[in-house]
């Protein structure tokens, strides 16, 4: 068995493959490390089966649904996920076949209601029903401390005591733990008597995880985060330096507009000189009336250069095709000591 672990801050994600038939399955992958996980299989010789999520994350963002259509496999859940882009849903007590290798399923909620573990020989990736030292928390959508408290103490820590355990998060930097060694030392599985555990899951008092909102808006329903919009836009649109702005800004380039799409009040307190005002939120109902001229190279820009690259790729599509953006925006305009403009358009 191939077997690589890959750390993305607290978030851990596991390539598992069987060598003798070069098939492999990612669990629990994160959208950051895309590129990786693809190169860590063919450096190992693998093709990617199957691309599995141990359940709806809510801290971190999945990289299931990329990763499923860009090799063109299944994106495994269980199949009480919400996720509506599941190609297979799995049940407990089935398998995932992967060459030689088998990854049984255990239905475990609690931490969410899709959450699931897989078994492989020695081991066992237990996403957020059991970590190393703790266990998922229950107080997100679908958590209940109730069915953790059977999902750990009838099911998972029934499991042979030697089995590894590799959960979906670690901030410690532990690699694994065992089923033995949980029982033994993990705090919260002290509190044996149901009631006891319930009460404590309830009263944990966590803080909730960043950007838990997005995250649960696209695990679940197979949106797209920010980053992801803004990545694509950036790999449509060419870019302009602040040097190569200003040096034309100075020599007057009657063929360059500069489009300000910050709010006119942001425009006021100061901009780039010769921009004209266009808020990115009325780009695409003013965009004929102010830029009749599909011909011309439009530079945007705004505070931070996000918003700016969002409206030169919609620009483009619109049929502006030398729209580009600033590498950057006001904010490093001003740190730069370049000149600022005040007033109205």
């Amino acid at each position: 068995m191939m077997f690589e672990q890959i750390a993305t801050g607290g978030c851990q994600s596991y390539l598992v493959g069987c060598t003798e038939t070069c098939a492999a399955a990612l669990i629990d992958p994160e959208v950051s490390q895309v590129d990786r996980y693809i190169a860590l299989a063919a450096r190992n010789g693998l093709r990617i089966r199957f691309v599995i999520d141990t359940h709806t994350h809510a801290d971190h963002f999945s990289a299931t649904r990329q990763i499923a259509r860009q090799l063109d496999v299944p994106m495994v859940m269980h199949r009480a996920s919400p996720a509506p882009l599941v190609d297979l849903r799995v049940d407990d007590g089935e398998m995932l076949i992967v060459g030689k290798l088998r990854l049984q399923v255990l239905h475990t909620p609690g931490h969410t209601s899709d959450s699931m573990c897989l078994v492989a020989r020695d081991r066992v990736f237990t996403g957020d029903t059991l970590l190393i030292g703790a266990t998922g928390r229950t107080d997100l959508p679908t958590g209940d401390p109730e069915q953790l408290y059977d999902s750990l103490f009838a099911r998972v820590l029934r499991l042979d005591p030697a089995l590894k355990v590799y959960p979906a998060h670690d901030y410690k930097g532990r690699l694994h733990s065992t089923i033995g060694d949980e029982i033994a030392s993990n705090p919260r599985l002290k509190k044996q008597e149901r009631g006891a555990f319930v009460e404590m899951m309830r009263n944990l008092n966590l803080t909730m995880p960043a950007h838990i909102t997005e995250a649960l808006r696209t695990n679940m329903s197979g949106g797209k985060t920010v980053a992801e919009m803004l990545a694509e836009a950036a790999a449509t649109v060419p870019f302009m330096s602040l040097e190569e702005l200003k040096a034309r800004a100075e020599s007057a380039d009657s063929q360059l507009i500069i489009l300000d799409v910050r709010e006119r009040d942001a425009y006021e307190d100061g901009h780039i000189a010769g921009a004209q005002l266009l808020p990115r939120g009325q780009l695409e109902l003013r965009v004929n009336q102010e830029l009749p001229d599909p011909t011309r190279r439009i530079l945007t820009y705004c505070d931070f250069g996000r918003i700016s690259t969002l409206a030169a790729a919609t620009l483009r599509t619109m049929g502006f095709r030398r729209a580009v953006a600033l590498d950057g925006g006001m904010k490093a305009w001003r740190e730069a000591g370049y000149p600022v403009e005040r007033g109205k358009n």
